[in-house]
């Protein structure tokens, strides 16, 4: 997000003796990922999909996955990794497919280093960004607008973890771009942020904190974006899905829906909050089917 999310940069690059050893201790087999060429058209082969770690997005869209190719006779299995060790297995046909592919920076490496190996199946998203989010009804519209109205937030913004990308950028940007010196600024964990923003709107209170799309509360919670005039925050990335070199030869009908599937904010948004805020992440095929059954006609408009 800052152009991508720059909070998981440190989280997506890893030497190369970690990904060895991490990859020897959780990578599939053959049988497993289906690189073997098993299926092509209509064959119901095995698929593995490799999942980044910690990554809400694509936990929640390689979930959904995992039940609309279960439906069409699939046996697959979810191989969660950092994103150093899914991308190195993707390139070496151990994991079939990835959902969560942030281009053009935050995965742009991985690119540079595997992209002869791997094939671009399809965008399902296209505003992936760091933002500066409030009250819906908060009585500013743009990040400009903020220092002059600071009393209206108490003069605090809420921020996350100190190490993350999107607490560096509105240290090193943001703040100074927009005088926003004079402000309070929280840094603690996305927890502790989550709680205030829920604290705040049920209140009815003035909050601003930092966040980024795409993010479950936005579902959660009557919240915006602050318009960011001087593009601190940096322009959206697109999340793609990556395949194993030869993937759309070997399972063209995947392929095929993979091409022609997408997410609305609202569709994804909501996916997220069912998962992780009202489940708390503990049981995300049931989520899934919680979803599916607000959707109904969803999983046919890619299938059928």
């Amino acid at each position: 997000m800052m152009n991508i999310s720059a909070r998981r940069r440190g989280a997506a690059i890893a030497t190369g003796t970690a990904l060895a050893l991490t990859l020897a201790a959780c990578g599939g087999t053959d049988a497993e990922s289906g690189a073997d060429g098993t299926g092509s058209g209509t064959d119901a082969g095995p698929i593995t999909i490799g999942v980044h770690s910690g990554w809400d997005e694509g936990i929640a869209v390689s979930h959904l996955w995992k039940n609309i190719l279960e439906s069409e006779g699939h046996e697959v299995t979810l191989e969660t990794a950092d994103a150093g060790v899914v991308f190195t297995a993707l390139a070496e046909g151990d994991y079939d497919l990835n959902f969560d592919t942030w281009l053009p920076l935050t995965h742009a490496s991985y690119m540079e280093q595997y992209g002869d190996q791997l094939e671009e199946l399809g965008t399902w998203y296209d505003d992936a960004k760091l933002t500066i989010a409030v009250n819906e009804d908060a009585p500013v519209d743009s990040l400009a607008e903020l220092a002059e109205n600071a009393d209206a937030f108490d003069s605090r913004l809420v921020g996350i973890e100190a190490g993350a990308g999107l607490t560096e950028t509105t240290q090193e940007a943001v703040i100074p771009t927009y005088g926003l010196e004079d402000m309070e600024y929280l840094i603690s964990s996305t927890p502790a942020m989550l709680a205030e923003l829920d604290s705040a709107t049920a209140a009815g209170e003035n909050i601003a904190v930092t966040l980024w799309r795409p993010h479950w509360a936005y579902d959660a919670y009557p919240i915006r974006d602050l318009e960011d005039p001087e593009g601190t925050l940096g322009d959206a990335e697109e999340i793609k899905v990556m395949g194993t070199a030869g993937f759309s030869d070997d399972n063209a009908d995947v392929a095929g829906w993979i091409e022609g599937f997408t997410l609305t904010d609202e569709q994804l948004f909501s996916l997220e909050n069912i998962m992780f805020n009202e489940m708390g992440g503990e049981d995300n095929d049931a989520a899934v089917e919680a979803w599916l059954e607000g959707n109904p006609d969803f999983v046919e408009g890619i299938t059928g």
